[in-house]
């Protein structure tokens, strides 16, 4: 059935979608000028398809948009990728995506088949419906570990997370936004896998924690060794990823409150760093450290509004990082102290690699030609950076709107 409908977590991650293709085109504006037409037309396909998945309540329509957004970035990422392993990376891409929805599909097969007819006539793919489905123990362990496996990798969870980062090496800056800005694994925990199976939930909820924690420091000691900033960018989303999923399987509403409202600081952060590293790379041909160095003194606009988003992406206090930290780390305490110490030291982490590869880019001697001509923030560049400042510093002031659309949503589902 075509069953649409919204919560308290889809209706803000809607906007944030449609405010990333927006911003995608005006980074698009002039730098993409080779087969125009078909690239915004997969553009707008791959926001469509990610507003699908965000709307979709029936399982099989939320499984065909999960498979439908990967044709538009397979081809953005084969016609438009910016390294020579573009190829590789598409295929590695689409691979690791199918190899995760086999289980997933198998997964919402078998709550369908397991819906008691003799309630609601036959099987029933209806998440409404399934919210409510009695399952045996054995059953129920069976499908939380198979949509467990499905969502992991495209959240992606430690050991599930090796096409992320060649894909923001090597894909374009439009693909790059959107998995980092939208977490579409991370709401597959939150919306399907964590409602419908709380009994499995509860009992797996120590080893999935175990993991999303080794996931936090996992991704953090990688992003302090890497001289590629997308590549830095990509292992600190990962990171950022463990925290969210500690977040959501603390099962208590202070910590999953906090997972959601990091998801949506994520799309402002996230697109922000990203798109700013786009900036870069357009006037310096590379984001290596070795291309880079004095970029400061010879663009303060970017220097500042760089510094700025990778403040509140460790979680700075007045910026949306430290609201959405704040509140898991407080679920956390109530579950397990051990694991949010843990999660201290990964956000401790966090601002090492950030302030390590900031110091070595912007500051010191200029080392590169292209730097020494570089401009500063373009007029469309500095509106889209003002945008997305004054929602980090909305939600990061302000977070009660935010906070109280969340707050209705899991008190519908503990009813």
């Amino acid at each position: 059935n075509y069953h649409l409908g919204v919560d308290g977590i889809s209706i803000v991650l809607l906007p944030i979608t449609a405010l990333i293709g927006v911003i995608v085109s005006l980074y698009s504006w002039n730098s993409t000028t080779r087969s125009s037409g078909l690239y915004y037309f997969l553009l707008l396909a791959m926001t469509s398809m990610t507003m699908g998945i965000l709307l979709s309540l029936d399982l099989i329509l939320f499984f065909l948009f999960w498979e439908l957004i990967l044709v538009p970035i397979y081809l953005m990422i084969q016609i438009w990728g910016i390294g020579p392993q573009r190829e590789f990376t598409a295929v590695k891409y689409v691979i690791y995506m199918l190899s995760g929805s086999v289980p997933l599909l198998v997964g919402f097969i078998l709550l369908a088949v397991h819906h008691d007819s003799s309630v609601d006539g036959g099987h029933s793919f209806d998440l409404i419906k399934l919210l409510n489905l009695p399952l045996s123990h054995t059953l129920q362990t069976e499908i939380f570990i198979l949509l467990f496996v499905g969502f992991a990798v495209k959240a992606p969870l430690f050991p599930f997370h090796t096409w992320l980062p060649i894909v923001l090496e090597q894909g374009p800056l439009a693909v790059s936004m959107v998995m980092v800005g939208l977490k579409l694994g991370l709401y597959g925990f939150a919306r399907f896998l964590i409602p419908m199976l709380p009994q499995a939930t509860r009992e797996w909820q120590t080893e999935v924690s175990v993991l999303a924690v080794f996931t936090i420091l996992y991704g953090a000691l990688v992003a302090l060794k890497q001289t590629n900033l997308r590549r830095m960018l990509a292992y600190a989303s990962i990171s950022h990823v463990g925290m969210i999923v500690l977040g959501l399987f603390s099962l208590n509403f202070d910590g999953m409150q906090g997972a959601i409202v990091q998801m949506i600081n994520l799309g402002f952060i996230s697109t922000g760093l990203f798109f700013l590293a786009g900036s870069l790379q357009s006037r310096t041909g590379s984001v290596d450290l070795y291309s880079m160095g004095g970029i400061a003194s010879r663009t303060p606009l970017l220097a500042c509004a760089f510094l700025f988003f990778g403040l509140a992406s460790i979680g700075l206090p007045g910026t949306n990082g430290f609201i959405g930290e704040h509140l898991i780390l407080l679920g956390i305490f109530q579950t397990h102290w051990v694991f949010a110490m843990l999660a201290l030291l990964g956000i401790g982490l966090g601002a090492a690699y950030f302030v390590r590869f900031y110091e070595k880019a912007f500051y010191g001697p200029v080392i590169h030609g292209p730097v020494d001509r570089m401009k500063d923030l373009l007029p469309r560049e500095l509106v889209v950076v003002t945008c997305l400042a004054v929602f980090v510093l909305w939600v990061g002031l302000y977070p009660q709107p935010f906070l109280h659309l969340t707050q209705k949503s899991f008190l519908e589902s503990k009813k």
